[in-house]
């Protein structure tokens, strides 16, 4: 019997794009950059697993977080 696993989502860059409300132009940075992976095999589309743009994401610090830092 074969065991169900969960297999990852993959995005088109216009799905990514709006998924992050960002334009496809800025996704396609990204991708250029480094900053968020994407594949593609032979001539398809780009594509990019939903869990690696999510942690493509970094939380930015807040101002009470630097201050607790400093005293």
């Amino acid at each position: 019997m074969a065991r169900n696993r969960e297999l990852p989502v993959y995005l088109s860059i216009e799905e990514a794009a709006e998924i992050m409300s960002l334009s496809t132009k800025t996704i396609r940075r990204r991708i250029s950059d480094g900053t968020i992976p994407a594949y593609q095999c032979g001539r398809r589309p780009i594509r990019i697993r939903l869990d690696e743009l999510q942690a493509a994401l970094r939380p930015i610090p807040s101002a009470r977080s630097l201050r607790s830092r400093t005293s």
